[in-house]
């Protein structure tokens, strides 16, 4: 059985997944449909998905281990925020069906991997 996910090449690199996770993320809100609900869970999807690249970013540029695990409860709570809008969005049936899972599944699997970084540098 061929796997079809968008994610189906494996990065095994966390920041690569975090980009690939951002940029299918606005490649998934140019095709939704234009309406005033679309636009908005689109514009919050493509905020709190980069957003979670960009603190890990600065989560590698840390000093300390507390200023790191600070930095990944942002990418954890931002990737939150993207799990939370592509909810509604498949709550209510926008998007690309395949597509929409696939970042569902991906999403949760960042999530616990940044989770998890916290829990080690503890």
């Amino acid at each position: 059985m061929q796997d079809n996910s968008i994610f189906s090449e494996k990065v095994f690199n966390f920041e690569d997944r975090l980009v690939r996770f951002a940029g299918e993320c606005i490649f998934f809100t140019r095709n939704l449909s234009k309406s005033f609900e679309n636009e908005y869970y689109k514009n919050q999807l493509i905020r709190s998905s980069g957003s979670s690249t960009l603190n890990f970013g600065e989560a590698q540029g840390t000093i300390s281990d507390k200023d790191f695990i600070f930095k990944l409860t942002l990418v954890v709570k931002e990737l939150k925020e993207s799990r939370n809008s592509l909810k509604i969005l498949n709550y209510i049936k926008e998007g690309n069906e395949v597509v929409r899972d696939s970042l569902l599944i991906e999403v949760e699997e960042l999530i616990a991997i940044a989770s998890k970084m916290i829990i080690n540098k503890k």
